[in-house]
């Protein structure tokens, strides 16, 4: 059913509504030129082929039902595309129908082509490769998100160098998204009840590849014109509006899984903003189970995943208390708890009731998993959540990571296509990628050269057209226009710095010395040219001048034909961007980057790195694949800008430029071949998501699936673990600690009484910190016996090898199940003191 379709199409051109409505052409650019031949300019434009059927004049359909080329080519394409919808893929080479599970991913966010813009910046784009990338493998994940009137703002920069914000509307019929049909035959449309009123969400659907992304919507006719509005812009209006957003995503988002009969096993948050989801589901799992809301808590959290993207405190959404008691009225009432109780799980101190209501603590509390998106990001929000988890050691604190990759089709040029097909196969990134750098390895020199030259080729050849579009757009002069035609020069080393202008992200390093860049740029012998392109939120003035600064570098008389920002940074632009350049540039301020993915999209096009060790490069780093500037310590502007100036100087430059007797710098090339074929693939979504499968979904989907049996029983029992663990904690106290030398081995004991706490419910383990060369342990230890007289007292030991001083090490008492996330879902903890 396609709702709307403008008209019937004839019968000999029908199957283009079928390919116009799958999204994979947004990675799929074999039919590109179909969507060409249909309507080149309006193609060149928006890249929208749902957009194309709408305003193709039916002359035009008459002249394509009269051309047998193009027939030929529409029929080639359809069948292709049915066949990949129909082949076996890797998943189900893996899996049985049977145990196979159906995974949910939720992103206030979702990147998948600039035709549908429903993102502002990296963690939409890491959401559309992730389900693209479950479409190619075939995994069963679907997508909730938001269908925003308005998307992220589009970028103006005026003669003056001054950003202004453009707000384009998404028409939902120029949109590749066709209402969702429920099970009545329907529209789809969930109720919430809001204070006061009740609130009508419509739900779209957008077909990607093999996976469906749900979209919710809210202005429908029925709304009052604020509720309309929830759904207007993305991240738009004040705190409450934000929150009404976050409602409409968890709570409706799995509202819409239930009104379709969607059985979820996992349910995977891309941030905080979805929090409200582990609420809904506990809340209507307890009416399907007739349990408690907290025993339903405990069956539904073991399959919730929550993915933290922020680095610092301030990122996480968090709202007023009185905020969150308006709209929970009724939620109280219908579960059996108090706001008290309620509010506790999203709280730093539950016990603080001035405290706000924090998004990412209740994603922590609701999940029995969480994790960042690198390794150094792991480290950093272990920091941020450990006063979550009282007197545990800062390694133990339990988030994990998994470090961001990239949909490679999604990013990779024609050129680099080639390439990696005939050393690879078509079939490289449908699996897994563990045998693709010893293939790519292989490549020859020249070839890699080859392909470098004429993806630089495209590069200055779009930087131009675009260019002298938008200073068109913006009433220059036909000879500025003309001049851009000009620009850069396609056998130059090419320099690419794309990004959000914030400060953190340090945008304007590379300007820290103007005059020795522009040397450096403009070398009579070694010449050098810059792309730049980005984005300063709206708000955001520092950022905006941050922008003005390379405006007025870049207008510099004798740097035009060096340097060149390019406005309106979207994922076209990117596309065009990584696939051209011969080193990417990055300097955020470390920590602060979480992960980063813009320069993971060079890797596949044979780009270069030159970027501070922080998130992934800091991971990624090897010499022989890139450069790297700063440390392990923060970040001091004025070394790592001297650090990438002598970069680029001593090494960088003369790299490209040092040939040899075929023309071919072979040095330059080595890296290549070195950063294609070790970080490509390690860095795709394709790892990615096979570390979520393993790692994460496969132990989620067996907890959910045991908690629930036999009307959740194991979630009940549970429960009543933690409740009696937690009511009789306090009285847990240690004896004296008995440590003993024999030979080179150490026995230590310890009296430990329980209290009323059966001793199967905790552990007792030895707990040594790193200190100097000795790593961290952490020691089960062993009951020898009751403590007479005593009740629940035990003689806990263990005998260590003799390596460290007896006083390194500490008993404690964790509480204990085999069946439990730890201490993700109990963080009861106690020390010998």
């Amino acid at each position: 059913m396609y709702a709307f379709l403008p008209r019937e199409l004839p019968e000999q051109l029908s199957s283009l509504t079928e390919l116009a409505l799958n999204l994979r052409w947004t990675w799929n650019h074999a039919l590109d030129g179909l969507w060409k031949a249909i309507d080149p300019e309006l193609w060149e434009r928006t890249h929208n082929p749902w957009m194309i059927l709408q305003n193709a004049s039916q002359q035009c359909l008459d002249e394509l039902c009269r051309d047998a080329t193009f027939s030929q080519k529409l029929a080639h394409a359809i069948q292709e595309h049915r066949r990949y919808l129909e082949d076996t893929c890797w998943y189900a080479q893996q899996h049985t129908a049977s145990d196979s599970a159906r995974i949910a991913y939720f992103s206030m966010e979702f990147g998948l082509s600039e035709a549908f813009p429903l993102y502002a910046g990296g963690l939409g784009v890491l959401a559309g490769d992730y389900l693209k990338t479950a479409s190619d493998m075939g995994v069963p994940i679907l997508g909730v998100g938001l269908l925003y009137q308005e998307g992220y703002f589009r970028q103006n920069i005026d003669a003056g160098g001054r950003q202004h914000e453009a707000y384009p509307y998404n028409d939902p019929t120029s949109l590749p998204i066709q209402p969702t049909i429920g099970n009545e035959g329907a529209w789809l449309k969930i109720v919430l009840e809001l204070p006061g009123r009740t609130l009508y969400v419509r739900v779209w659907q957008a077909i990607v590849g093999r996976t469906r992304l749900y979209l919710l919507d809210s202005n429908d006719l029925r709304n009052g014109a604020g509720d309309r509005g929830i759904t207007a812009k993305l991240y738009g209006g004040g705190s409450e509006m934000r929150l009404l957003q976050e409602v409409v995503l968890g709570i409706g988002g799995w509202a819409v899984l239930d009104a379709l009969g969607l059985d979820v096993d996992v349910c995977h948050l891309n941030e905080g903003h979805a929090a409200l989801l582990v609420l809904e589901r506990a809340r209507r799992f307890m009416h399907k189970m007739d349990t408690s809301f907290w025993e339903a808590w405990w069956a539904t959290r073991a399959g919730n995943v929550f993915t933290t993207h922020t680095p610092v405190a301030a990122g996480f959404d968090s709202f007023s208390p009185t905020l969150i008691g308006k709209y929970a009225r009724d939620y109280l009432d219908d579960c059996h708890i108090s706001l008290r109780e309620l509010l506790a799980l999203g709280r730093r101190d539950p016990a603080d009731d001035d405290e706000p209501f924090n998004m990412a603590f209740l994603a922590l509390r609701g999940c029995a998993q969480c994790n960042a998106v690198s390794r150094l990001h792991g480290e950093v929000s272990r920091r941020l959540f450990s006063d979550l988890y009282p007197r545990w050691p800062l390694e133990e604190i339990p988030v994990g990571h998994v470090t961001n990759g990239v949909h490679v089709p999604s990013w990779d040029s024609v050129w680099s296509d080639h390439l990696w097909t005939s050393t690879c196969g078509k079939e490289r990134w449908l699996g897994t990628v563990e045998s693709l750098p010893g293939t790519v390895s292989n490549s020859d020199d020249m070839a890699l050269w080859t392909m470098a030259a004429e993806q630089r080729r495209d590069l200055v050849h779009y930087t131009r057209s675009r260019l002298a579009w938008h200073l068109g757009q913006r009433g220059e002069s036909a000879q500025q226009v003309e001049e851009a035609a000009q620009v850069l020069d396609p056998n130059c080393l090419t320099l690419g710095f794309a990004r959000r202008f914030t400060d953190y992200k340090r945008p304007n390093l590379l300007l820290h010395d103007p005059e020795r860049l522009t040397r450096l740029l403009t070398d009579e012998h070694h010449p050098v040219q810059l792309i730049i392109a980005g984005k300063a939120h709206p708000n955001d003035e520092q950022g905006k001048q941050l922008i003005q600064a390379w405006m007025e570098f870049v207008h510099r008389p004798n740097l035009r034909r060096h340097v060149v920002f390019l406005e309106d940074y979207d994922i076209e632009l990117a596309q065009h961007l990584v696939q051209g350049v011969d080193v990417w540039i990055n300097t955020p301020r470390r920590p602060w980057e979480a992960c980063g993915t813009s320069g993971m999209k060079v890797l596949v096009n044979g780009g270069l790195n030159l970027s501070e060790l922080d998130g992934w490069w800091a991971e990624a780093y090897q010499p022989a694949c890139g450069w790297a500037i700063g440390g392990d310590a923060p970040s001091d502007d004025m070394a790592d800008a001297e650090r990438l100036y002598s970069l680029l100087e001593a090494e960088v430059v003369p790299t490209f430029y040092t040939r040899d007797t075929q023309g071919i710098p072979r040095g330059w090339v080595q890296r290549m071949r070195a950063s294609m074929s070790q970080l490509g693939p390690q860095f795709s979504s394709n790892r990615m998501f096979l570390e979520y499968q393993d790692r994460y979904y496969q132990p989620a989907i067996q907890a959910f699936r045991l908690r629930s049996k036999d009307k959740a029983e194991l979630a009940r029992a549970l429960h009543a673990w933690q409740k009696a663990v937690a009511t009789g904690w306090d009285k847990i106290h240690f004896g004296t600690v008995d440590a003993k030398h024999d030979g080179d081995r150490l026995h230590i004991s310890v009296p430990v009484y329980l209290g009323e706490i059966a001793a199967e419910w905790v552990r007792v383990e030895l707990y040594c910190a790193l200190c100097d060369e000795h790593p961290a342990e952490c020691l089960p230890m062993n009951s020898v016996g009751p403590i007479t007289g005593a009740i629940q007292g035990y003689i806990f030991s263990i005998t260590v090898a003799a390596t460290r001083p007896a006083d390194h090490y500490t008993p404690r008492v964790r509480a204990w199940r085999p069946d439990a996330f730890l201490p993700a879902e109990n963080a009861l903890i106690a020390w010998q003191r």
